[in-house]
C-alpha cells in the first residue's frame, strides 16, 4: 500500500471530501455521466459555491457551461482521500457498535480492511467476526503489526478509551476513530476523529423543541 502526495488541504474541505465522493458514486450507479455543481452539491448537501471552492482546491476539473465529468471527479477526489487503496483497520471494543462497523460493507467496499479485533470481555475473545479473529487486550499490538493496520477505531465505553487510545498509539496507529465520546490526549503526530452518537442526537433534540 502506498499513500498518495497531496497538496495540503484546509481541514474543513477535507472533512467534506467523502461527502462529495459518496453521491459521485451514487450518480455513478444511476448513470449519471456528467453533473452540474448545482446537482452535485444538492445530493451533497452544501452550498454550490462551497463546493466549486473546495474542489478548485483540487485542481480544474470541471467545464463552465457543462458541469464535471463524474469518472474524472471520483478518481481524483478517491486520489486525495485513497478511495482506490486499502486501509487496514483494527476495531477496539467488539459490542453491538464495533460489531456492526465490522460487518459495514460500505467500509469494506471503500477500501477499509478489518484486521483486526480487540475485546476485553471473554465471551467474546477467541471468537470470529467475519473471519476475524477477537483478540484480548494484550494482543493489540499483535493485531496492529500482524495486519499493518493504519487506522484504529474506538468502539469501548468512554473510561476505557485514553487506555485504549495509548496502546494503539504505542503499537503504531497515527489515525484514531473515536466513538467513545470520551475526549483523548495523543501526541501531535496523532489524528483522532471523533463520533459522539448521542451528542449528535441531543442536537437534532435541541432543534426539535426550538424549531417548532
Amino acid at each position: 500500500m502506498s499513500e498518495p502526495h497531496v497538496t495540503a488541504l484546509p481541514g474543513a474541505t477535507v472533512s467534506r471530501l467523502p461527502g462529495y465522493l459518496r453521491a459521485l458514486h451514487e450518480a455513478e450507479e444511476s448513470g449519471v455521466e456528467v453533473i452540474s455543481s448545482v446537482e452535485l452539491a444538492t445530493r451533497a448537501g452544501v452550498h454550490p459555491a462551497l463546493l466549486r471552492r473546495d474542489l478548485s482546491q483540487l485542481g480544474s476539473y470541471g467545464t463552465r457551461g457543462v458541469g464535471y465529468d463524474v469518472d474524472t471527479l471520483i478518481r481524483e477526489i478517491g486520489r486525495v482521500v485513497g478511495d482506490r487503496l486499502t486501509w487496514p483497520v483494527v476495531i477496539v471494543g467488539v459490542g453491538h457498535l464495533g460489531q456492526a462497523l465490522a460487518h459495514h460493507k460500505v467500509l469494506r467496499d471503500r477500501g477499509f480492511e478489518l484486521v483486526g479485533l480487540v475485546d476485553s470481555s471473554p465471551d467474546v475473545i477467541g471468537s470470529r467476526i467475519t473471519g476475524v479473529e477477537v483478540r484480548p487486550p494484550d494482543g493489540l499490538a499483535e493485531a496492529v503489526t500482524e495486519g499493518h493496520a493504519v487506522i484504529g477505531v474506538i468502539t469501548t465505553p468512554p473510561g476505557e478509551a485514553q487506555g485504549v487510545a495509548d496502546a494503539l498509539v504505542a503499537a503504531g496507529i497515527r489515525r484514531i476513530l473515536n466513538f467513545a465520546a470520551q475526549p483523548l490526549e495523543v501526541p501531535a503526530s496523532v489524528t483522532v476523529r471523533a463520533v459522539d452518537l448521542t451528542g449528535e442526537m441531543q442536537v437534532l433534540v435541541y432543534h426539535e423543541i426550538h424549531e417548532r
